[in-house]
């Protein structure tokens, strides 16, 4: 009688920690795996969500900077990561329709992404922020206050008009009939070749470096929207009002089936990514990328600072 029952502790014992296990599994699998692409922003916009979901109780597994752009959509795509900031003028390419206008529109753009992704990929783009990432350019605060510098309507007026514009690019800014040229051809001016300073590579940093630094009379750079060294060397950002340049809002991108399971998701998230236009997200991306603060840090200050975490 001793062995035998001693024997029954042993076999519920065992199948206690089977259940144990199985169930442990499940929770692993019941997590929500939140991942960004490499870039600081990107970072920043991954933790943002990472932190939403462990403060409101679902369960969540860190795969923030996993990669560049076409590990991190593969990873969403092959449901190895859950949700992940994507932006949505890349839906061009995804897709194979970037000759398309509706990606100059962010609206439409949006749209256009959204409704591709969930038929195709059962992926959802949830709203995305009022902030655009794309190639714009950008003056020193001094120059533009001179001239009245605030649209791109107003720079092409002033470059036609004789104005002392220099711009410091990267070659493919330049070159890139998308880039430059789009502007140009918008806008209808022509910035000659002495007016333009070529820098190695498309680091906008260090052509935002050239104009606050006036290095070779460079006043004007090329950047991209929410470049935090924008707001950190007090440049201008010039406003694309005809749409030259594709419209690239980061928004969260989540698996269908994840979010059926977890529908708050975008009750959390909508409100937050709302709030980040480009003004705010080029003052965050400035606190990583310049002052050299932490993006965990940053991210949770920011979002007590919005009563999104208590």
């Amino acid at each position: 009688m001793f062995t035998l029952f001693n024997r029954g502790r042993a076999v519920m014992g065992a199948a206690a920690l089977a259940l144990g296990l199985i169930a442990g599994a499940a929770q692993a699998a019941d997590a929500v795996r939140v991942g960004s692409k490499l870039d600081a922003e990107s970072g920043l916009l991954g933790t943002m969500i990472l932190q939403m979901l462990q403060a409101n109780g679902i369960p969540t597994e860190n795969k923030i900077q996993l990669g560049p752009t076409k590990i991190v959509r593969g990873a969403l795509l092959s449901g190895e990561i859950d949700v992940y900031p994507e932006y949505t003028g890349n839906g061009a390419f995804f897709f194979n329709v970037d000759s398309d206008p509706v990606w100059k529109n962010a609206g439409a753009g949006y749209e256009k992404v959204r409704q591709m992704d969930r038929e195709k990929n059962s992926i959802v783009w949830l709203k995305p922020a009022p902030a655009n990432n794309t190639w714009a350019l950008a003056v020193r605060r001094d120059v533009a206050d001179a001239n009245t510098l605030k649209t791109m309507e107003d720079f092409a007026k002033w470059v036609s008009g004789g104005g002392k514009a220099k711009v410091a690019a990267s070659a493919e800014f330049v070159e890139s009939p998308a880039a430059l040229p789009s502007f140009q051809q918008t806008y209808g001016f022509a910035l000659k070749p002495d007016q333009m300073l070529i820098l190695a590579g498309g680091d906008t940093a260090a052509t935002i470096r050239a104009a606050a630094e006036q290095t070779s009379g460079v006043n004007t750079a090329m950047v991209y929207g929410t470049d935090g060294a924008i707001a950190a060397l007090d440049l201008v950002v010039l406003a694309d009002t005809k749409g030259a340049q594709m419209v690239y809002e980061p928004a969260p991108t989540v698996r269908a089936s994840v979010l059926s399971a977890n529908p708050k998701i975008a009750d959390l998230l909508n409100p937050v990514f709302a709030s980040l236009d480009a003004e705010t997200l080029r003052g965050l991306n400035a606190k990583i990328s310049v002052d050299g603060q932490d993006q965990k840090q940053v991210a949770t200050e920011y979002l007590k600072s919005k009563g999104f975490l208590k």
